[in-house]
């Protein structure tokens, strides 16, 4: 096959050469496995055998339940079974192994997502109803075929570059444990959760690739340019060659900056600024401390909720997570975001059901009010580890004062239980509040006298202020940091929490664009939280900058009427040389 390029949007940058996984939507998120012809025949009896071991569990389940609850509802399983033996569906599966090359979890799932849509057509609401008997019988045999040498990434040789349509935050986290090294999707964008977690453990991701999945063949040679938007399959000699240098120079030029020590940034006029880290893993604190940071300005907790999903976090859990936080990252201050769970993330289990409109529903601050239960498990951890660094606990998506109240007292009581329980804790730890939701940003000034902190999260203040959702890629190019009301109302809450004693933060994807460096020093920002990799970029666009010049910048911002014209005026300034940046 000849050399392909495909452009894309690069969200995460760096490069990455491997050989091609695709991973087909089957549902309950299975991946697909291409086989060779000798190991279908093993495949097929390794299906056979699960299939024995789920009737068995069925079986096993249908004798429970009906000592418990009599023949009625045990005839519900008695279906089940009968589905489970019957011939034409093990047919089914068996053919699609055949004939695609792939593994069986891949082919039952495939095909009972395929029953699944054709039930739903028949106009018989009984049979309709046995839609509910298929999901079962597909999540006994999956459970069966995980317990019979069930594939895994790690069994193939060499770097994995992932392949497919879009990617769950929680399988992005899982597939970073294995040999991946990049990933090439056909949704995406540059905000999304699981473009975070790429850029936060460093590994290429390009997004925005349609059609990747029917050019892309399973073992196929790819390169992943993050920087240049592309992914190339079937590389020339000479291509493979060209990157492969590529690669070594961008890995010895992050191991020359993580040896630089790191300092306060300050701008040329002796201005400091206050770089911080975003992170989402404990494994990210060696990073956070190579690249210079001045401390952490956001830990997503939720995913470690991802991490263990779909059981829930216990308090010792928690505990020992954020005690290796602060003891990994001590003296340095450590901000932990309360779990920003709901919307389009995990945590189906906390939910009392499907949302129309789930960005714009239970999440955040609103799904800790709903379980209260949970979030005093998180906070009990984090207020016995505070004990060991310096933690300040922030509160994500609120958009009312009452919501910030609720939560001060629900600290109160959980401070006042730990007193009364005898166990070691800090009861004046710093409480903060993040502002994602443009009703809070205009009123910046109430709750800068509510709480000790603020943190202007740019990621979700972008999409609720232009009414843009960030994971949808037909409305991607909407999405725009320099729109001139974005760059208003981030103005407004500078000005809002101006003269109080509330200490100000931004802790958006924007922080980590030099293009958007003099502007947010410009409206008053002195401190910025991003990914570790982007502080020694930020920082030496720090050092070029006079605060003195920048506020004919910013007044030039605020009077453009696009976004273009705003990144245009940006990317035009002249450098300390003189020279114009195009």
């Amino acid at each position: 096959m000849s050399m392909r390029v495909m452009e894309g949007l690069g969200v995460s940058g760096g490069v990455a050469i491997g050989r091609a996984v695709c991973v087909e939507d089957a549902g309950d998120e299975v991946l697909r496995f291409h086989l060779g012809r000798a190991d279908i025949g093993p495949e097929i009896r390794r299906f056979e055998e699960a299939r024995d071991a789920a009737f068995a569990d069925l079986s096993k389940a249908r004798v429970k339940m009906e000592q418990a609850l009599g023949d009625d509802m045990a005839s519900i399983l008695e279906a089940q079974a009968l589905l489970l033996n019957d011939k034409a569906f093990a047919r089914r599966i068996v053919d699609r192994i055949r004939s695609r090359q792939v593994n069986a979890e891949w082919a039952v799932a495939r095909t009972c997502n395929e029953l699944e849509i054709r039930f739903a057509e028949i106009e018989s609401e009984y049979l309709r109803e046995r839609s509910e008997d298929l999901r079962n019988v597909s999540r006994y045999l999956l459970r069966s075929l995980q317990g019979i040498g069930h594939h895994e990434l790690s069994e193939i040789e060499g770097n994995v570059v992932l392949v497919g349509k879009e990617l769950a935050p929680s399988d992005a986290l899982r597939f970073s444990r294995e040999n991946v090294v990049g990933f090439a999707l056909e949704v995406g964008g540059k905000a999304t959760h699981t473009t975070i977690i790429a850029r936060g453990l460093n590994l290429p991701m390009v997004v925005n690739l349609t059609g990747i999945l029917e050019l892309a063949t399973d073992q196929d040679p790819v390169i992943i340019d993050g920087d240049e938007d592309r992914i190339i399959l079937h590389p020339t000699p000479e291509v493979l060659a060209l990157y492969e240098a590529k690669l070594g120079r961008l890995q010895s030029a992050d191991e020359d900056v993580a040896r630089q020590p790191g300092v306060q940034a300050r701008t040329g006029d002796g201005v400091e600024i206050e770089l911080l880290a975003n992170l989402e893993l404990v494994d990210e604190i060696d990073d956070a401390i190579r690249f210079g940071c001045c401390g952490v300005g956001l830990y997503r907790s939720e995913f470690f909720f991802i991490e263990k999903s779909p059981e829930i976090p216990t308090e010792e859990e928690h505990f020992a997570l954020f005690s290796a936080l602060l003891e990994g990252l001590h003296p340095r201050p450590v901000t932990v975001r309360t779990f920003d769970l709901g919307g389009r993330q995990l945590a189906r289990e906390l939910f009392p059901g499907e949302e129309e409109n789930p960005v714009l529903g239970l999440r955040g601050i609103r799904l800790t009010r709903l379980h209260p239960e949970i979030m005093r498990s998180q906070l009990r951890a984090l207020y016995r580890a505070a004990v060991k660094g310096d933690l300040r606990i922030m509160i994500p998506l609120v958009s009312t004062l009452e919501e910030v109240r609720f939560f001060k007292a629900l600290c109160t009581e959980i401070v006042a239980e730990l007193a009364a329980e005898g166990l070691a804790h800090d009861p004046d730890v710093r409480l903060g509040a993040m502002i994602e939701v443009p009703g809070a940003a205009l009123l910046a000034d109430h709750f800068a006298r509510e709480v000790d902190f603020l943190s202007i999260g740019t990621n979700d203040l972008i999409q609720y202020s232009l009414a843009v959702d960030r994971n949808n890629e037909h409305v991607a190019e909407l999405y725009q940091p320099t729109h001139p009301a974005v760059l208003r109302l981030l103005k407004s809450i500078v000005d809002g929490v101006a003269g109080t004693p509330c200490e100000l933060s931004l802790c958006g994807e924007m922080a980590s664009d030099p293009l958007l460096t003099p502007f947010l020093l410009g409206i008053g920002l002195r401190r910025l939280s991003m990914g570790p990799r982007s502080i020694p970029v930020i920082s030496e666009k720090i050092g070029e900058l006079q605060i003195e010049d920048l506020g004919p910048v910013t007044e030039a911002c605020l009077a453009l009427q696009t976004a273009d014209e705003v990144r245009e005026l940006l990317a035009g300034l002249p450098s300390p040389s003189g020279v114009t940046r195009a």
